[in-house]
């Protein structure tokens, strides 16, 4: 895996605009005390607070962390919790001065509950989310748009985060594409399963469950996953191509030619938590595209990058360092 370890500064020094639904992650952590009275749950005495950027702030977050610039355009709530959300954002070096405040709803938070039961990580014990799901209405669609109208010019590639909380409609996923057609800005996608929006985008990506809901069959082998990256590609015409994430088993990427490739995750044996990993995946597939890797090149990049993420505890973003250890680390798996 040496040969990939070049391209990890040149993940550097570009300018990505991230758009999309802005998440504030609460974590309240607590020391258990015994079982309460009132209901078989533990009682937990308070400890600690910490406030993480989630949703597509953490793509953003893990795009400043390997050394670029990333611009924040999203939706906050007029309310305490924006406040809070544009400090995390500014504390990790996000610009935000393109967050778009719409005060008919709620700024994004989900507040988990963790415990600690005497193990190495905190265990979640509960989740509250606070949201709307409601689309965004046309005065802050058009907000949005001008934004993005004004940014795009200035970025290399134009990253798209869908948490499903009412940001990327269709029409403002086309009006993207139509703007970044006029400088062919490298166009990449989350899509969380909503595929269908992501037509004609550079790279779009979706973990092995979301494939298998949005072709409506299951998928297990390397040849289904083959077939379904290749039938994605195809019928969403993505200019570079199709990643299907797939946990361990690494990922299916199909590239605009149709050439399939299966690439390796590392052997990492101590998970902890799953959350955010796939956030580190987009961010770096959209940073090593950009700055022109091979896409199968790009998704092993990611791979290890996340490999790193999945050792923690809630939203991580690994350093060039970080990533560099990885591959000197687990380059042999």
């Amino acid at each position: 895996m040496a040969n990939l370890k070049h391209w990890i500064p040149q993940l550097a020094n570009q300018r990505i605009l991230v758009v999309g639904d802005l998440i504030l992650d609460e974590y309240l952590t607590g020391k258990t005390t015994r079982l309460s009275r009132e209901a078989p749950i533990p009682v937990l005495e308070f400890e600690s607070r910490q406030l993480i950027p989630g949703g597509a702030a953490n793509p953003a977050a893990n795009i400043v962390a390997l050394g670029s610039t990333a611009i924040q355009i999203g939706i906050i709530g007029s309310d305490t919790n924006a406040t809070n959300i544009r400090q995390v954002l500014q504390a990790r070096g996000i610009e935000t001065d393109n967050l778009i405040t719409d005060s008919t709803r709620p700024t994004t938070v989900k507040t988990r509950i963790m415990a600690h039961m005497g193990l190495r990580f905190p265990q979640q014990v509960a989740r509250l989310d606070t949201l709307s799901r409601e689309p965004i209405n046309p005065v802050v669609e058009r907000n949005v748009r001008a934004a993005i109208d004004e940014q795009i010019p200035l970025v290399k590639a134009v990253l798209l985060s869908d948490y499903d909380t009412g940001l990327l409609t269709p029409t403002l996923v086309s009006t993207i594409r139509k703007l970044a057609a006029k400088t062919h800005i490298l166009l990449t996608a989350d899509a969380q399963g909503k595929l269908e929006k992501y037509k004609g985008f550079g790279v779009v990506k979706c973990n092995a469950d979301e494939a298998a809901d949005y072709l409506r069959r299951h998928l297990e082998s390397n040849k289904d996953f083959a077939q379904a990256a290749q039938e994605l590609c195809q019928s969403l015409q993505l200019t570079h191509g199709m990643v299907i994430t797939r946990g361990a088993d690494g990922a299916t990427v199909c590239e605009a030619s149709g050439a399939v490739t299966h690439c390796p995750a590392p052997a990492v044996t101590d998970v902890y938590d799953t959350v955010g990993a796939g956030d580190t995946t987009i961010a770096v597939l959209t940073l090593a595209v950009a700055a022109g890797a091979p896409l199968a090149e790009s998704t092993i990049l990611a791979n290890y990058a996340s490999g790193l993420v999945v050792r923690r505890v809630g939203n991580y973003t690994p350093s060039p360092d970080e990533l560099a250890w990885a591959f000197d680390t687990w380059g042999g798996n």
